[in-house]
Parts: structure tokens; sequence; C-alpha cells
């Protein structure tokens, strides 16, 4: 025990007892990157550099940590893990004198030597904030911008670490341009996209490289919801004018998930007004949406018809091929030797969006180094065994019969009808074998589904099928490459 020792004394044994713990590879990871703010109250604050990483480590290593440090010094009754641009280590006044203890030196921008989504954490470089005043905080401690606007930029997000694909081309495309042009290409760029598409990636990595190539533009990157935050301080505090002054001063203006100011009347008129001023001036706007402009509800026609102005690129869901390339990716740049055979598996299973399909390949890569188990896909399954069942969609009947129709070029209605052309009977039987392989429907069920049929006709469907899949390769391509497109 020691309490006599300084609070980053007590850090470093219990760093020392975390690293012979978990192993070399776990803890450069995900707790070489942990610093200590300071302790107050019983209470020791340590900061971590992404949301992402705060939640992992509450997760695997909070509980140990604690235990760890109550040994060392009996003061400490907990521990708060926090995301370093959301702490404030002046507020804390540490027990028993102690002073808070700084965070560690930030090395290089991430402009400069971009760092991989999935690179151990001890290799990349903490977010910092692009705005017109970088601050001064000498690189010891990572902090927002003086003007408290701008968001901090995560350093995975770079040009280098997007994969770009046939969904996302024309998006990738444009932002590139914006980002390397010395003129305003399109005013605004507007992208638009599911959840974990890549917007925001694409956001950040604009920052960056405009930061890398001309350091001195003044550029805010900053959500909706925080533009309408500062809005409302503003209005609280008289200082509207500043405000003003502050935004539309700016070369670039960057807001993320605009959709958020949808309803507020206030906010989206004064995001009207800067938004005008600064394309006056010929300044860059960049917005990101979950939906196209002319789709927002609740947004003022007039600002509706605004983001509409310049280019509208959208993200479209992923396909299969780029989500393989995507883990493809991630894998080499983490150094993980992933299976072919998994790589495939979690690019079928895992569709909804990209931020899910890395955290899964993280959680595998991160269960294999701490348990030491190869990586296979029968652990795969077993790791991820929550994700895999929230991702198994419930294939109706209605969708099969319309994606058969569209393979076979057929009508819908021919599902229904009683033609017995071989061009319509054929897909109506591939439909109901689907039906029967999908679907948790009783022939009887299914029957019906296709035009009241009954359920003997069914079972000669399957039977049919079965046989001509074992005897007909083509034929069993077609109906494999029908089930995989409708299990994604």
């Amino acid at each position: 025990m020691s309490v006599g020792a300084s609070l980053d004394q007590q850090w470093v044994r219990i760093r020392g007892r975390l690293k012979d713990e978990v192993g070399e590879i776990a803890y450069r990871s995900w707790l070489q990157p942990l610093t200590v703010a300071g302790l107050k109250e019983g209470e020791v604050r340590i900061l971590v550099p992404t949301r992402f990483m705060r939640d992992w480590v509450n997760t695997h290593y909070a509980d140990r940590i604690r235990a760890l440090w109550s040994g060392e010094n009996p003061a400490v009754q907990s521990i708060d893990v926090v995301v370093a641009s959301s702490a404030v280590p002046a507020a804390l006044t540490a027990d028993n004198d102690e002073q808070p203890v700084p965070a560690a030196p930030a090395p290089a921008p991430a402009a400069a030597a971009p760092s991989s989504p999935l690179r151990p954490r001890s290799e990349r470089v903490p977010a910092e904030p692009v705005s017109e005043s970088m601050g001064d905080s000498g690189g010891d401690e990572l902090v927002a911008t003086d003007d408290g606007v701008s968001a901090l930029l995560d350093p995975r997000f770079t040009f280098e670490n997007f994969v770009p694909g046939k969904p996302n081309e024309l998006a990738y495309a444009a932002a590139r341009r914006v980002a390397e042009s010395s003129t305003v290409p399109f005013n605004p760029l507007f992208l638009y996209g599911g959840v974990g598409l890549g917007k925001t990636h694409l956001m950040h990595a604009i920052a960056w490289a405009i930061r890398k190539k001309d350091p001195g533009r003044k550029v805010i990157y900053l959500s909706a919801e925080k533009f309408m935050y500062q809005f409302i301080r503003a209005l609280r505090f008289k200082d509207t004018m500043a405000f003003k002054q502050q935004f539309r001063s700016v070369d670039v203006l960057m807001i993320d998930d605009v959709q958020f100011i949808s309803g507020k009347d206030s906010t989206q008129e004064e995001f009207f007004h800067t938004f005008n001023a600064l394309v006056d001036q010929n300044r860059q706007v960049i917005v990101s949406a979950d939906k196209s402009p002319s789709d927002l509800e609740g947004m003022e026609e007039r600002l509706r018809s605004r983001l509409g102005w310049g280019l509208v690129a959208d993200i479209h869901p992923t396909t299969y091929e780029l989500r393989l390339s995507i883990l493809e990716s991630k894998a080499d740049a983490l150094g993980a030797d992933i299976p072919l055979k998994v790589r495939e598996f979690l690019a079928h299973k895992i569709t909804s969006n990209v931020r899910e399909l890395e955290g899964a390949l993280n959680r595998i890569v991160a269960h294999s180094e701490l348990v030491g188990r190869a990586i296979t896909l029968e652990t795969t399954q077993e790791v991820l065994h929550d994700l895999l069942r929230a991702n198994d969609r419930r294939v109706t009947i209605d969708e099969i019969q319309k994606r058969v129709a569209e393979h076979f070029n057929i009508r819908v209605a021919d599902m229904h009808s009683a033609r017995r052309a071989r061009a319509v009977a054929r897909p109506r039987q591939v439909a109901m074998y689907l039906a029967k392989q999908l679907t948790a429907r009783s022939l009887p069920e299914i029957g019906r589904k296709f035009g009241g049929r009954d359920h003997t006709t069914v079972m000669h469907a399957v039977k049919k099928v079965e046989e001509l899949r074992a005897t007909d390769s083509a034929f069993a391509e077609d109906v494999e490459l029908l089930r995989r497109m409708l299990e994604n």
C-alpha cells in the first residue's frame, strides 16, 4: 500500500500490474493511452481520447482498475472514465494536496500521419479541434478551442482510412474535391445517408485535409445540436452579435446532422442567415443529414431550398462487396489475421451499418488477444451472439415474391396466378422453396400466399427445387444468390 505516494506514482504501478495481467497487445491498445486528471472526494478521474475507448474501458477494465487503486490508496473509492474533451482537470481539487496530473503530451496532428480506425491506441494521436483559434495548451492537455465552439476531430476519420465503393463513390469524390480545391466547387456540399454509413467520417476527413493543406484557413466543425446550444446561450447572455461574428467570419463551416434543428424555428432562422452570409462571401459550407434536403420534415421551405443549392450527395447502404473490402482494410490496419470465412460471414450477417461492422471486428480481435483463442467462425459466432441475433432479419413472403419476380423478370402477380408455363411456374416454385427456408410460416400459410394453393403444392415445389439444385449448378447458384440477397 502506497498512500504516501503521489497519484501519478500510484498510476505507474497500477499500469504495470495491468500490463502483466492483460498482456502487451491489449495493454498498448486500451490502457497505455489512459491518463489521470486528478482525485476528488475518493474518485479518480481518468481521461481517454475517444468515446469508443471510454465505453470499452468501462466495460472491460474499470472494475479491475478501481480494485488495484484501492489497494494502492484506500482513499480511492471509485473511478470516472471520461473523454478528454469533456474533462475539466482544473476543476478537480485533489485530496491530500495532490495536484491534478496533466495528460501526456500530444503527438503530431493526425493529418500529418493518418492513423487507422483499428490501429492500437498507443499509435494514435489525440483528437484535436479545428477552428480559427487552435488554443495554446502547449500540447499538455486535450482541450477545446479558446472559442469553445468546434468539436474535437477524430484522428481515425481521414480519407486514407475511408473505404470507397459504389454506394459512397459520389459522396467520397465530392468530399475530396472540396477538401483539395482552393476555390469553392459546390456550395453547400450536402451529404446524406443512414446511420453509420460514413457521413461523419467524411466530414472529419475534409477538416483534416483542409488543415493539412492550408492550416491558416478558419474551420469550424460541430453538430447541429451544438450550433443550437451556442445560439441559445448567446440569446441568454445577450451576446448574439459575438455569435454572428464567430460563425460568419470562418472560411469553412461544417454542420453535422442538420436534421436536429428541424422544428426549431429560431435556430433555423439564425442558421439560414449564417448560411446566406457565408455563401455570399464565397465561403464553403458543408452539411450532413440523414435525409435529402427535400425530405427534411420540420425544416422551413426556404432553408430546404438553400441546402439543395449546391451538390447533394447521398451515401447508399453498403453492398456485400463493400462490406468485405471494409473488413479487409480494417483487419490489415489492425495487423490482425482474420480468416476469409470469418470476413465473409461478417459481411453477410452485419448489414445495418459500417460502425456496427467495425465494432464487431474490434470485439473478435480483442477477444482473441485477451483470451488467447484463435479467430474462427465458431468463436466469432460465440463472441457476437447478441449482435448476430439482433441482425437476423425476418424475411416476409411478400419480400421473397418481389425479389424472385425481379430476378426472373416476371410480374409479382404471376406468383398468385394460375398460369403453369415453365417461365412462371419455376420462379413460383423457387419462391415457395425460399419461403419454406427463410420464414417460420407453415406450408398451408405459404400456399395461401401463393394464390390459395394447397400445402401439397408447396411440398412438391420444395422437393422439385431441391432436386434441381442437386443436378443443375447454374440453377443452384441462382437460388443461393436469391437466398443471400434476402437474408441481407
